[in-house]
């Protein structure tokens, strides 16, 4: 079984590229690939001008703080024995041991004021709270501070609004678009729903059984599909013009 056969993309600083398909498709496969959490069995993978597929567990850890991802159920991803501080600031502990405690609890402050979570000192505080005791859209924006606390170049996003509700939603994918033009971030955005594609990728790639079937510019992607599969799943949506 290979989860995904071919498929050849391109980055760009700053770009938002959709990957959408059924269940199945190979999409998350994909993603994980490329962040070098999946073995793949041939081909090559770059970021910058390094190439990270076969790197060394080194070089690859250094490389680490450039790529991150934000994953689907956010109760799951985050530690429930850690507190938010403790969660936030783990990747800086790690990526950016220069960091002094109250520097590093700095950027944890900051960041999580960044994605909307007014963050006050004390026990009461954001920082002494555990990820239970939040909403499932705020568990979201601590995995998102989580990522973006490291200054990465690239968020691989994968699915990371399906478990919210379509208001909370709105409001996350927001929040990923204010962030993305703040801080320059790429996103590869994986997502089955083609209506959060549309509204946050520059580029889409279509996949199906693990096959890329058809990429392009967003709204000519859109608007006049070429492939019988993304028009069928363009009428599925309600989204085919």
């Amino acid at each position: 079984f290979r989860a995904v056969k071919q498929a050849t993309l391109q980055l760009r600083r700053g770009e938002t590229l959709g990957i959408v398909g059924e269940s199945g498709s190979g999409k998350t496969t994909l993603g994980m690939a490329l962040l070098a959490l999946q073995p793949i069995a041939s081909g090559e993978i770059w970021l910058g001008g390094q190439r990270i597929d076969n790197a060394n567990r080194t070089a690859l850890r250094a490389m680490r703080r450039r790529m991150q991802v934000v994953l689907q159920d956010p109760f799951a991803s985050l530690s429930p024995r850690m507190t938010v501080g403790q969660i936030v600031g783990e990747g800086l502990a790690l990526h950016q041991p220069e960091l002094g405690p109250d520097q590093r609890e700095a950027k944890v402050l900051a960041m999580l004021d960044e994605v909307g979570l007014s963050a006050a000192r004390g026990i009461h505080g954001v920082l002494q709270r555990y990820p239970h005791e939040f909403s499932g859209g705020q568990r979201q924006r601590i995995a998102i501070a989580r990522a973006v606390v490291l200054a990465p170049e690239i968020l691989v996003l994968d699915e990371p609004t399906s478990a919210l509700d379509v208001s909370v939603q709105q409001q996350v994918l927001a929040l990923l678009a204010e962030l993305q033009q703040r801080h320059g971030l790429s996103y590869i955005f994986i997502s089955h729903d083609l209506s959060v594609i549309r509204a946050m990728a520059h580029r889409v790639m279509v996949m199906q059984n693990g096959d890329v079937v058809e990429e392009g510019e967003t709204l000519a992607l859109f608007n006049a599909p070429q492939q019988a599969y993304t028009r069928e799943l363009l009428a599925a949506a309600h989204l085919a013009h």
